[in-house]
């Protein structure tokens, strides 16, 4: 089996342990598989937050501030459509739109949305093979205490402010994973599920018909999956985790990720579960589900603490290993 390492990411966190990864290992080694659910239509655009999130990251030109768009990004664009009465929900850097202008016009030439990613990887110096989940259109929509809502319109336009009962992600039954995605899946030897959102990152990815089966059937072969936590203390580090755990009826916290991946995975699939030295305590409550954990500083708030995360994750992964042998 080649050394390869699969890693399933979304939003910001997704995109920082990812790159991590990239600066830890041979960035030829490593695919990452992004969360395509929140893609939408917007101002005729189709845009893809979380891909162009992780890309840009991988880049190295993300905005350091924000964690997504651009750095050194321009707004004139934005201003001029506001003056004119246009919508400014969400908003779209000038460099950014350019991303977003291409990749409509290769979509609407029927180049297909991997293939695209492929392209501008190449041109951004991405030396990561970036996958997006699907080619196909797949959303998540929020299902909240006003109605149900397009993630966008839950997560931007309403800043996740109505209570959530549920997640539904539309599109699955045509659906099929990008191309390269089980190939990749296949190959793995160890597979990390980045600190991304649950529900809204990470789900959607699992539930592209085949991916699940894939995962099951390597894991079974002897790949690893490793998890990491992204709730830390209780609190989402960025995003509504926490908040959506709490509205469904659940107490945040890193045994609550575990437990979730337990369910949505099946039992023994999780072989690592990485969680915050603030919540120690938890590590022992998570070995009772049988997964081995790792405590250590997940916060990332810089390259350094990235790589060395990443680090501990691919020693973890060998360590479990060697203890299995």
């Amino acid at each position: 089996m080649k050394n390869r390492i699969v890693a399933l990411a979304g939003g910001v966190g997704g995109a920082k342990m990812a790159d991590g990864l990239a600066r830890a290992a041979d960035p030829e080694d490593l695919t990452v598989i992004v969360n395509t659910g929140d893609d939408f239509e917007h101002l005729g655009l189709h845009i893809c937050p979380d891909l162009d999130t992780v890309c840009y990251t991988l880049a190295g030109i993300a905005n350091p501030e924000t964690g997504w768009g651009l750095r050194d990004e321009t707004w004139n664009a934005m201003a001029s459509l506001v003056k004119l009465g246009g919508p400014d929900w969400f908003q779209l850097g000038d460099r950014d739109l350019g991303t977003h202008l291409q990749r409509t016009q290769l979509l609407k030439e029927g180049v297909p949305l991997s293939e695209i990613t492929r392209r501008f990887c190449n041109v951004w110096g991405v030396r990561v093979e970036v996958l997006p989940m699907s080619d196909d259109p797949v959303s998540t929509w929020v299902l909240t205490e006003t109605g149900e809502l397009p993630f966008q319109e839950y997560f931007v336009h309403q800043r996740c402010e109505p209570r959530v009962s549920g997640f539904r992600i539309a599109g699955l039954e045509s659906a099929r994973p990008a191309p390269g995605v089980l190939e990749r899946l296949e190959e793995a030897e160890l597979i990390v599920i980045c600190p991304s959102n649950p529900w809204v990152s990470i789900f959607p990815i699992l539930e592209v018909p085949g991916i699940k089966k894939a995962l099951g059937a390597v894991q079974a072969a002897g790949a690893l999956i490793l998890t990491v936590t992204p709730i830390i203390g209780g609190t989402a580090v960025k995003g509504p985790a926490a908040k959506m755990y709490t509205e469904l009826g659940i107490r945040p916290s890193a045994f609550a990720v575990a437990a979730h991946y337990c369910r949505v995975l099946g039992a023994g699939r999780v072989a690592g579960f990485v969680l915050d030295e603030v919540d120690a305590a938890q590590a022992a409550q998570i070995q009772s589900l049988g997964i081995q954990t790792h405590i250590s500083k997940t916060l990332m708030l810089s390259a350094e603490d990235r790589v060395r995360l990443a680090r501990e994750i691919l020693e973890f992964g060998k360590r479990i290993r060697r203890n299995r042998n």
